[in-house]
């Protein structure tokens, strides 16, 4: 299936992503390719390319042949030679495009690849169904078993063939795995066929998918396919923090964004002098501490006080290199020492257009705090308050029951 919310109609052709096409991992769009020349006509007389570009779990893709001569589009469920028996996947692309990924993967066009055999049948689909149903509870059970043969590996993914009599295990790991006894409790434990796959970190990242530390899907499970080498130069380049745990990536290695820009960074590089660069001066030595790529400018601190920066223009910081090149010092760095611009003066909100006030979601002033202000000023809460001349009016009204006379208890004191 292309996705967990994908359905099939009876002859075996997608209805449509319930998702709208947005859903990530082992979705509908994994690793798609835009064909724009779809709708480009060949030259008369050219025979289209047979070639097809099919999709089968996660990223994995292959070539095959149209030898049939089937009417196949994008989305397409069809059935493939595999060794042995077939393989069920969705069709990505056709045409001449294709030509053109197999020449970018370093495949020969010409020469022999595996052919489709027809559109999945609904059987086809319901048998690939049931198999990829089985690969989660599978990939439990398979780990169980690895860790108590005590073997350093990753079971990361399972991935059964489409008419469901074998299964891939991938799994990653440091060092070389001796695992023979795996593969037997393997087929005895699964009653299937088994062949082992190790893959990289990157191409575990890869196939289980995730979301980067910049909120969006990981770049090699949506549109990445091709995985250079990152090492620490691109982030000195780009003046990073070289902190481990910022420049990793889920799969542990270096990020694969960090190459980017690194072009970028590299050209605008060219007309700066680099970190070693040293200034001779009358006053002593100057060595650079800092660059600012963009703004071209670059800071400098005397050897003999290295707390003390002073920020310069590359120009000027060229000029001195020319005079030091011809045996000459400037008298000091502090001649040429960059002042930036004062900041801009802090604007001030005006309620021009009659809006409500900014502060009407602040929260009121407790009555608590109030009582307590109250009480510090009048003294404390034992102090005698004068009385008002309406409050000794009111309790002059008011019956006093301490003026009672106090009699015996009537009930007590009555004859029998």
């Amino acid at each position: 299936m292309a996705c967990n919310t994908c359905s099939t109609s009876d002859g075996g052709a997608p209805k449509g992503c319930k998702n709208n096409g947005t859903c990530g991992t082992d979705s509908c769009n994994k690793l798609t390719v835009f064909d724009w020349l779809s709708n480009m006509t060949l030259p008369g007389g050219q025979e289209p390319f047979n070639g097809v570009e099919v999709r089968f779990k996660n990223g994995r893709k292959e070539f095959f042949r149209n030898t049939e001569k089937l009417t196949l589009s994008i989305g397409d469920i069809v059935a493939t030679e595999a060794a042995p028996g077939h393989d069920i996947g969705i069709v990505t692309l056709t045409g001449e495009l294709v030509k053109v990924q197999m020449k970018k993967k370093g495949e020969n066009h010409e020469g022999e690849i595996p052919k489709i055999y027809r559109k999945a049948s609904q059987k086809d689909i319901d048998i690939w169904s049931a198999a990829r149903d089985r690969e989660e509870p599978m990939k439990v059970r398979a780990r169980e078993l690895a860790i108590s043969l005590k073997l350093e590996m990753k079971i990361s993914d399972i991935e059964f063939q489409g008419d469901a009599s074998k299964a891939t295990f991938y799994y990653t790991a440091n060092d070389r795995v001796d695992f023979r006894q795996l593969i037997k409790d393997y087929a005895s434990e699964f009653k299937i066929r088994i062949e082992m796959k190790q893959v990289g970190f990157r191409q575990e990242a890869s196939r289980l998918g995730g979301i980067g530390s910049c909120g969006r899907e990981l770049c090699c499970s949506t549109w990445l396919t091709d995985f250079r080498s990152v090492n620490t130069s691109a982030a000195r380049y780009q003046q990073l923090s070289l902190n481990p745990q910022k420049l990793a990536g889920q799969c542990g290695k270096l990020k694969c964004c960090l190459n980017y820009e690194l072009d970028t960074y590299m050209d605008a590089l060219k007309g700066i002098p680099d970190m070693e660069t040293r200034l001779k001066t009358e006053k002593g030595d100057a060595i650079c501490q800092k660059i600012d790529i963009f703004k071209e400018l670059m800071w400098f601190a005397y050897t003999d006080s290295m707390g003390q920066w002073h920020v310069m223009k590359v120009a000027d910081v060229k000029e001195i290199l020319a005079q030091n090149k011809q045996g000459k010092k400037v008298a000091s760095i502090e001649d040429f020492v960059f002042e930036e611009d004062k900041p801009e003066t802090e604007k001030t909100f005006q309620n021009a257009m009659g809006q409500d006030s900014l502060t009407r979601f602040d929260q009121p002033k407790s009555k608590n705090k109030n009582r307590n202000n109250n009480k510090k000023r009048h003294g404390s809460g034992n102090a005698i308050t004068p009385n008002k001349p309406e409050d000794n009016a009111n309790k002059s009204n008011k019956p006093n029951n301490n003026n009672r006379p106090k009699f015996r208890n009537e009930k007590k004191d009555s004859p029998k």
